[in-house]
């Protein structure tokens, strides 16, 4: 029965790491997903440690996918510090609009983000976030803007760094909340899928370095730690194929699947968990 018990655990953690990989690039809220789950798994968890984890693998998936573009822009923007070379002028600026969007969810994370985990990570709250999440990935379904990198602005950066704050809240999805915002400022689908998944890692990186330490240290990380190793490989692999899969998706402006996934799952998590 012990190893019934182990093998069920091993499996349930397996799960839970490919629902993050899954849902962590595509605008259906990987920490509301994480939150059903767990509610459906009867596993206890406090505070926002597992999602940190999980999520700290599906920033590796990103690094890989966006190394060329990180490597370039970090090229730049020290030649544009060094020689103010013009050409290198976009890349430098697009460092400080990420700079300026990662503000906003940096001071209401450090301040308020495990209040907000705690209180607001009931399913009856998932089920109403996805259903604002529905509803705005609703209103983008059509829009084909026309800003590329070089055409952005601090307001845009605000605007898309706001958008980024709001989705602290468990439900709503991260890149559907700035890829919204991003297209609503009117950005290609391309910038906006760019944009939001590099502002992604600066303020995955320092939550990472903030908490990861503390939680592996830890004596529950470390009774759990095949368990943990396993979702955080799991959650790496998907987070790499789902985002590769949903490039693809924001090509042909599909997203409207997304709007009608989200109902559904808000309607059945609201009136049946």
């Amino acid at each position: 029965m012990e190893f019934v018990s182990e093998l069920w655990t091993i499996i349930q953690y397996f799960i839970l790491g490919l629902v993050q990989g899954v849902t962590e690039p595509i605008p259906i809220s990987s920490s509301g997903h994480l939150i059903i789950f767990r509610e459906l798994f009867g596993i206890e968890a406090s505070g926002l440690s597992f999602e940190i984890f999980v999520n700290f693998a599906s920033l590796l998936a990103v690094f890989i996918i966006y190394w060329n573009d990180i490597i370039r822009l970090i090229k730049n923007g020290i030649i544009y510090l060094i020689k103010q070379d013009p050409e290198a002028k976009s890349d430098f600026q697009f460092i400080i609009y990420l700079i300026v969007a990662t503000i906003p969810v940096g001071i209401i994370g450090l301040l308020f983000g495990d209040a907000i985990g705690e209180a607001l990570s009931g399913t009856n709250v998932v089920g109403v976030t996805l259903l604002i999440t529905a509803a705005a990935v609703w209103m983008i379904r059509n829009l084909r803007g026309r800003k590329n990198d070089r055409d952005l602005t601090l307001k845009d950066a605000l605007i898309v760094g706001l958008a980024q704050a709001v989705a602290v809240t468990p439900g709503i999805s991260r890149s559907g909340s700035t890829i919204v915002a991003s297209m609503l400022v009117g950005m290609r689908q391309e910038t906006a899928l760019r944009f939001s998944f590099l502002l992604y890692i600066p303020v995955s990186l320092g939550t990472t370095i903030i908490e990861v330490p503390k939680l592996v240290s830890s004596p529950e990380f470390q009774s759990m730690l095949i368990p943990n190793i396993i979702a955080f490989i799991t959650a790496f692999i998907a987070t790499y194929f789902a985002l590769k899969w949903f490039m693809n998706i924001m090509a042909k402006g599909n997203l409207k699947y997304f709007s009608y996934y989200c109902v559904v799952v808000g309607l059945l998590v609201i009136f049946f968990l």
